[in-house]
């Protein structure tokens, strides 16, 4: 099993703006009041059009898909929260937590997907939604997925639920490794891909905000899979979005850990020096509103798409 795919897909929002229903999970979210709703709209198009445009420039196929118009869903420029793909060719959809959110699942994108590259089995995980008491989990924004060695790690939060976790893990055969983390105000992280990335070779891990009696267990399991462990601050994670980074790779084979420019800027010579013995490209994006209204960054702004084998 590969760890990384060379191709993606981006939604390019037509409604972006701080979304209230998110943020009662979301600490990370804030508004822009000096902004008028077209300005901020404007404003993370442009960021969202140039990001998109530098990974095709690094060799990574992006599939583009234009949000509906006048949308409703004001996060949907997050679709890894839906949708997540698979090389033993399932497609996964996924319970959101936020009502706002749910009508970001697609048919069209999910029928685009299944028919360009073929993927046999649709995994709907969404009826979690509709349990007396509802359970939720968002995607790879909830998982961080160790694909070669078949490891979840997962957050446990009101957004990232034992249950569907559960279930996910049951169908694709993975193995759960759950812990706590803690975000600016002592809330529990809503998603995992704030504080921890996964790649061939790293783990990109924010130790300082997993809960105490949590650390060494993640130390070791991490140690367990052979990652070199590369540590965050806690102040890179909680004000520089630092951890939600990605690994893809090029039509050459070339390795490529994406990131925001306010994660890139946080990141000290050692930090730097350490990530660079393990990839050949690093890409770092301004998306500075998307991040302040969202709540969310590079990682969360990208779907990635493992063909079926």
């Amino acid at each position: 099993m590969k760890q990384t795919t060379d191709t993606i897909l981006m939604i390019e929002p037509t409604n972006f703006c701080y979304n209230p229903a998110a943020a009662e999970t979301n600490k990370f979210q804030k508004e822009a009041k000096d902004m008028t709703p077209a300005e901020v709209q404007a404003r993370a198009l442009q960021e969202f059009r140039q990001m998109a445009q530098q990974l095709e420039q690094a060799g990574v196929k992006v599939n583009m898909i234009q949000d509906v118009e006048n949308s409703c869903t004001p996060d949907s420029i997050f679709p890894n929260n839906w949708f997540s793909t698979h090389q033993k060719g399932q497609l996964v959809t996924y319970p959101m937590a936020p009502i706002n959110r749910r009508e970001e699942r697609r048919q069209d994108v999910i029928d685009f997907l299944m028919q360009k590259y073929g993927y046999k089995e649709h995994v709907q995980l969404e009826y979690f939604e509709d349990k007396p008491e509802p359970k939720f989990l968002e995607g790879t924004g909830s998982m961080v997925l160790d694909r070669t060695n078949r490891v979840v790690y997962a957050a446990l939060s009101p957004r990232t639920e034992l249950e569907p976790l559960q279930a996910f893990c049951d169908r694709l055969k993975y193995k759960l490794h759950t812990f706590r983390a803690y975000g600016p105000t002592g809330e529990l992280i809503y998603h995992t891909n704030v504080m921890l990335c996964i790649g061939d070779t790293f783990a990109v891990v924010g130790m300082d905000v997993v809960d105490e009696q949590d650390r060494e267990q993640l130390h070791q399991q991490f140690q367990s899979t052979g990652k070199e462990i590369i540590e965050l601050s806690s102040s890179q994670i909680l004000h520089h979005f630092a951890g939600n980074m990605l690994q893809l790779h090029n039509k050459k084979g070339e390795s490529i850990l994406v990131m925001s420019e306010s994660a890139y800027t946080s990141l000290t010579d050692v930090q730097l020096a350490q990530l660079k013995k393990h990839i050949n490209h690093l890409l770092h994006f301004p998306i500075h509103l998307i991040e302040q209204c969202g709540g969310g960054s590079v990682r969360c702004m990208i779907a990635e798409i493992f063909k079926p084998e």
